[in-house]
């Protein structure tokens, strides 16, 4: 005695099924994207709470950042364009390409100033600001990124 079943709607779920996989790319990258603008701001934030003492060269004795380093670091952070790499899209947050700043009337690289103020020197105080933010800003990174991927994918099969 053969058993049948009838089905209906396969065509939808098939048709919802390629949406997906044209898509998601897309929205793992736009969800990518937010979440290295919530570390970006981050990073911002934690710039602002560094402290400063007016600039002097330092002899025998380390120093704070100066006002204008500060400033140049404050204003600087960025994100990377995206690598995709196969079904991997990866970016970066920092002050990779940030460009110069004017320090005590010389032209010194962004990126020096600010690892130099996150990791210290022989001359500048230690004030890790960029791992503070990182660690401060995963959780809510990690977050927004998952909010923006379940939105774009919740349309998707919502649609």
């Amino acid at each position: 005695m053969p058993i049948t079943a009838k089905v209906e709607g396969m065509q939808e779920i098939s048709e919802m099924l390629s949406k997906l996989e044209q898509d998601a790319p897309a929205a793992a990258a736009a969800g990518l994207y937010d979440g290295a603008g919530v570390m970006a701001a981050e990073i911002s934030k934690g710039a602002d709470a560094i402290q400063t003492a007016p600039f002097h060269y330092a002899k025998f004795i380390t120093r704070d950042p100066s006002p204008e380093e500060k400033a140049a670091v404050q204003n600087a952070v960025g994100i990377a364009k995206f690598d995709r790499n196969g079904s991997e899209v990866n970016t970066s947050v920092g002050y990779g390409n940030a460009g110069y700043a004017d320090v005590a009337g010389k032209q010194k690289p962004i990126a020096q100033i600010a690892n130099a103020i996150n990791s210290g020197t022989s001359f500048m105080r230690k004030q890790p600001f960029v791992r503070k933010a990182a660690s401060r800003g995963a959780k809510r990174a990690e977050e927004a990124t998952i909010r923006t991927i379940e939105e774009r994918l919740n349309k998707i099969t919502e649609g």
